[in-house]
């Protein structure tokens, strides 16, 4: 198995495992988790499997994730000093307190004492900002991270579910004023999601960020479990988070899933995975897992080998409507390199360019 092939985590020191262990299911809270025993299970597999990064947030399961987290680490501290272990901040336990979440520091410094608590560790080797806070300016919650880092209770740190714009105004203001840089974007990114790749994905190669894709397999609708053939008659656990998915350009999708998983001898799963860890920008795809059984078969994903043929099979069924800037921007930049090629990139003639110098004015 690869998940101890290691990757750095954008541009910075920290290595990471190519997969990370999604916690978000961790607790049966929402009726739809796993219970502690089989989380725990599934922690234990993840490490002597070769895994090191743990990815959970403060919101999930109403804080139970990061408990369960928690009492793991306490009965094996060997594990925790080995672990990269993610939370996020952001999401409200209090309801009724308009400080008791976002990205204000008020917030933050509640949210990282109630994440270390539940954790039961002195410090967070990666603490993400969950979503971009539109009530608080940036250099707040810029300037309160890098506080956090200096305090020692955090190593690094991340932001989730940010616009580009933004994302390129906080790294700006962070190299400009001496906080600490951002080193990883999360963003969702699947088959069925690839709108980021128009100005997120850019974004966080050019900012240094590695990305880490979370729902890589859109919340199962990728999974191979529901197909056009059994719509309606498999009730999702999940519910409102599966259900908009399932529809006919998801079942083509996985029609294609299914013909390359086949000829690969795979799933349609290991396939889904496969592509989005390979794509250009994406360090550590974070899976999730309720039972060991889907945690094993997820993991195969990191053997899959997709040869041009299938990658162009997928890239065609899932090719997504950027708007006109995306088209315009997208390769091959033929509107200034036309029949030449740079970097290993062949870019064809463009039309409108003359044939030769006579036709120049």
């Amino acid at each position: 198995m690869l998940l101890d092939h290691y990757v750095t985590l954008g541009h910075c020191g920290l290595r990471v495992s190519p997969f990370a262990l999604g916690a978000m299911t961790f607790g049966s809270d929402l009726g739809w988790g796993s219970s502690v025993q089989d989380s725990e299970a599934i922690l234990r597999r993840y490490f002597e499997a070769g895994g090191n990064f743990v990815d959970t947030a403060n919101v999930y399961t109403r804080g139970h994730s990061e408990k369960i987290i928690g009492d793991f680490f306490k009965r094996e501290p060997q594990l925790r000093q080995r672990c990269v272990l993610a939370t996020k901040f952001y999401g409200n336990l209090f309801p009724g307190d308009p400080n008791g979440g976002g990205a204000g520091r008020k917030a933050i410094v509640q949210q990282v004492e109630e994440s270390l608590r539940r954790l039961q560790t002195d410090f967070i080797d990666l603490y993400w900002m969950h979503v971009w806070d539109l009530y608080t300016p940036i250099g707040e919650t810029l300037r309160t991270l890098d506080d956090l880092v200096r305090q020692g209770k955090v190593r690094y740190l991340g932001f989730s579910d940010t616009p580009a714009w933004k994302l390129a105004q906080a790294q700006t203001l962070s190299m400009i004023r001496g906080y600490t840089p951002l080193v990883a974007l999360q963003i969702e990114y699947s088959l069925l999601e690839r709108t980021v790749e128009a100005e997120l994905i850019p974004a966080a190669r050019e900012l240094g960020l590695g990305v880490t894709p979370w729902g890589p397999l859109k919340g199962g609708a990728l999974s191979g479990k529901y197909t056009r053939e059994n719509h309606g008659k498999i009730e999702p656990k999940r519910g409102a988070f599966l259900l908009p998915a399932l529809q006919e350009k998801t079942y083509a999708l996985v029609d294609v899933l299914e013909k390359v998983a086949k000829e690969l001898d795979s799933s349609p799963a290991r396939v889904a995975l496969a592509w989005v860890q390979n794509r250009p920008g994406v360090t550590s795809s974070i899976i999730g897992a309720r039972t060991l059984e889907q945690l094993e078969d997820n993991l195969k994903a990191l053997e899959v080998k997709l040869g041009p043929e299938h990658q162009k099979l997928l890239d065609d069924a899932s090719k997504p409507p950027f708007y006109v800037l995306g088209r315009f921007m997208a390769p091959p930049y033929s509107f200034a390199y036309g029949g030449t090629t740079v970097n290993g990139m062949a870019h064809p003639q463009l039309q409108m360019s003359p044939k030769n110098d006579a036709e120049r004015y």
